[in-house]
């Protein structure tokens, strides 16, 4: 199922790709290890934010949806569960 919502999250992934080339242009120019953790965690936690963004659309829409058919409910729920799992 699309969603075009998605689209709103590009910009902040644009961003996300901005800090991870200044992490890399940090370690080229051999940048301070905790300056270079800093950039490293503040796009880390960016990157967790869209995808807390894209959970919450995921659950208000492709779930909720999907409970009128409780076989498409339990499969995108196990699909959730499955994500939510990985490390």
């Amino acid at each position: 199922m699309k969603n075009l919502c998605h689209k709103k999250r590009i910009a902040a992934l644009r961003r996300v790709e901005g800090q991870i080339n200044g992490v890399i242009r940090m370690i080229e120019s051999g940048q301070y290890c905790i300056d270079i953790l800093n950039q490293t965690k503040a796009a880390k936690n960016a990157l967790i934010t869209v995808e807390g963004k894209i959970l919450e659309a995921h659950l208000s829409s492709c779930i909720h949806d999907s409970f009128g058919d409780p076989n498409i409910a339990d499969k995108k729920i196990e699909e959730l569960i499955k994500v939510l799992k990985r490390n």
